[in-house]
């Protein structure tokens, strides 16, 4: 990620650890801390949903609605707003908007995006909307290829994109 030290200039930066760069010259430290990312589960009478990618990484294999938390976001919030702006739908809000969806699971992920990988620790929730159909979506174009509903029972995990993913959809079955 670096070659010079943003503050010095010094080629003697280095990756430490795997998590943190420093440059023994003039003591920078940058941390390449874990982001939190969610991935919501939602049930409906199609079955599952579950979203073709439509860019890299994985393009065109399978993942759940979601994505990065936000600085200055909560989880919950979060997925709301990435619900929002992938498929165009958020569940309805009543008394506690966060009361919808439920926790389920949490799994470490690698993610690597132009050259960088980063590590996430990726939350996972469900949320039952039974009436929910493609009809009431509204995909992101340059995200989302298309979008499947399929049986729980019946996903073929190496379809999916993520290790995450997979071990979260084993997760829900044991729900089932």
């Amino acid at each position: 990620m670096f070659n010079y030290c943003p503050s010095c200039g010094s080629k003697k930066i280095a990756f430490d650890n795997s998590h943190k760069w420093s440059c023994p010259d003039c003591g920078f430290v940058y941390y390449h801390n874990t982001a939190a990312a969610t991935g919501c589960v939602i049930s409906t009478r199609a079955g599952i949903m579950l979203l073709v990618r439509g860019r890299e990484p994985a393009m065109g294999k399978l993942d759940l609605p979601g994505g990065f938390v936000d600085p200055g976001e909560g989880a919950f919030e979060g997925l709301r707003r990435e619900l929002r702006e992938e498929i165009g739908w958020v569940p309805p809000v009543g008394g506690d908007p966060d009361a919808a969806f439920k926790l389920f699971a949490s799994f470490p992920n690698i993610y690597p995006y132009r050259n960088i990988v980063y590590n996430t620790c990726d939350l996972f929730f469900t949320i039952d909307a039974p009436d929910l159909t493609e009809a009431d979506l509204k995909l992101e174009a340059a995200e989302i290829a298309g979008v499947k509903f399929i049986k729980p029972a019946d996903v073929n995990l190496d379809d999916l994109a993520f290790e995450s993913t997979r071990r979260a959809i084993k997760a829900f079955l044991l729900l089932q």
